[in-house]
């Protein structure tokens, strides 16, 4: 249920954006997202439809790229991408671990007219 608080705020950003460029049609949207995020791509493009209608983004396409979640070991250093949300360092097997990648949530670029 969190996408929907999520979607508003994207929505507004991108009316924002859009209105801070003279625009009359946002086209299309592209957000990032990391797996950590919890986020559902399907959640979020049902709720963009849905809150859109009647404003200047109504009937965009919206793109998502997702980011795997990735960490560091602060024992040894070696970088490694988060399988199966298994925190374990697989060069020393240390939990001592930095989160290097998977909490992004962002608007990367916009489509308009």
């Amino acid at each position: 249920m969190h996408e929907l608080a999520v979607t508003e705020e994207i929505l507004s950003l991108v009316l924002s954006e859009a209105n801070k460029n003279s625009a009359t049609k946002v086209k299309h949207v592209k957000l990032v997202i990391g797996e950590m995020t919890g986020i559902v791509n399907e959640s979020v493009s049902f709720y963009f439809n849905e809150i859109s209608k009647g404003t200047i983004a109504e009937g965009a396409t919206l793109s998502f790229k997702r980011i795997p979640a990735a960490g560091r070991c602060r024992d040894c250093g070696y970088q490694f991408e988060v399988k199966d949300f298994v925190w374990a360092c697989p060069h020393c097997e240390s939990l001592n671990i930095n989160i290097t990648a998977g909490k992004e949530l962002y608007l990367e670029s916009l489509g308009v007219i």
